[in-house]
């Protein structure tokens, strides 16, 4: 009887401390973050660091962390603004073209006019379907940088997605809708030369949810990035 007490006490200690150590994940992946660092394991910094950068680092203690921010993903709707954005730059360039080709016109209708009227007259729409051109053409390239910016902002997010799921193989990340969780943990740390600095990490862990076969993606917490406090 008293071995099978002090086993279900086992038990019961061993999952507290898992719960334990569960509710506190920012310790575990700093540990190991600055673990590498002293190591100059550059490959396990970039396993656990979206942009892994090394810190002079003697010993380190958390200062603070913030309350876990939960919110809906965005990367289905950067896909699709990044999508609306493609289909509107392709739809464009028809009217560029358009536009070129009436300058071009213009221009040759000019070139070859010999009286002053015509000239003067085939002068103004020369210059009505130049400004028409320019007017589309930095339309067009608006739409470009829109289309640029989304798309960078798109990827962005589809990489770190998967880089906290730890599967960058994943082909329909974009068509998925999760969950995203996000902390902040203020840490000082302490260098070899004695001085002490104090850093912001911040932390996200993603989850998706795919429907169609009923499983949920479960990512792990990593490191997005950190800033300098002082």
């Amino acid at each position: 009887m008293r071995t099978k007490t002090l086993y279900a006490i086992g038990i019961i200690l061993v999952l507290l401390a898992l719960q334990g150590c569960s509710s506190h994940p920012e310790e575990g992946l700093l540990q190991r973050y600055f673990n590498a660092i002293k190591l100059k394991d550059i490959a396990t910094m970039s396993s656990m660091a979206v942009d892994p950068i090394a810190i002079d680092v003697d010993n380190w203690n958390i200062t603070a962390v913030s309350e876990e921010k939960a919110s809906a993903t965005n990367l289905a709707d950067l896909a699709k603004l990044e999508a609306d954005l493609k289909k509107k730059l392709e739809g464009h360039a028809g009217p560029v073209v358009e536009a070129q080709d009436l300058m071009f016109s213009a221009k040759e209708k000019y070139d070859s006019a010999r009286s002053g009227g015509a000239k003067s007259a085939a002068k103004k729409e020369m210059e009505e379907a130049t400004a028409n051109f320019e007017k589309e053409r930095e339309l067009h390239r608006q739409i470009q940088k829109e289309y640029n910016d989304a798309s960078a902002m798109a990827k962005k997010e589809e990489d770190t997605t998967l880089f906290s799921l730890g599967n960058r193989d994943m082909t329909n990340a974009r068509d998925l809708a999760g969950m995203v969780y996000a902390k902040e943990v203020d840490v000082a740390v302490k260098g070899t030369d004695g001085t002490t600095k104090n850093y912001r990490f911040h932390l996200k862990r993603y989850e998706l949810r795919d429907e169609t076969i009923n499983l949920t993606h479960r990512g792990r917490w990593v490191i997005i990035n950190f800033e300098t406090l002082n």
